[in-house]
């Protein structure tokens, strides 16, 4: 069992951290600043389903051609394998299954 305290999904700072990991699924934090992106649009975890939970701002995501506002409190769902992007202001708890970044 591993327990992610509020106050660690608070106080990350980085992009992108890997918070934990087991033989089927991982959980990351992103935290991106006012127009900062994931990444270019696209897709680097073609295998692993994401589910993306906004803990704080908003920001936006691109999906296959969609756009979407984000609010805190929404879950998005991105099938393994979706060109995406998100755009911040945001931090977000991201669920990956299978396991997305095995050497993270």
């Amino acid at each position: 069992m591993k327990v992610l305290e509020r106050k660690e999904l608070a106080e990350g700072s980085e992009q992108f951290e890997v918070l934990h990991t087991t033989d089927r699924t991982q959980v990351a934090l992103m935290v991106l600043k006012e127009g900062e992106t994931s990444g270019e649009y696209g897709t680097d975890h073609p295998q692993a389903d994401q589910t993306l939970v906004v803990l704080e701002g908003g920001g936006s995501i691109k999906c296959e051609g969609k756009t979407a506002n984000l609010q805190p409190g929404d879950v998005v769902l991105i099938p393994a394998g979706a060109k995406h992007q998100v755009i911040g202001p945001n931090r977000t708890f991201n669920v990956y299954s299978p396991v997305a970044y095995p050497d993270e």
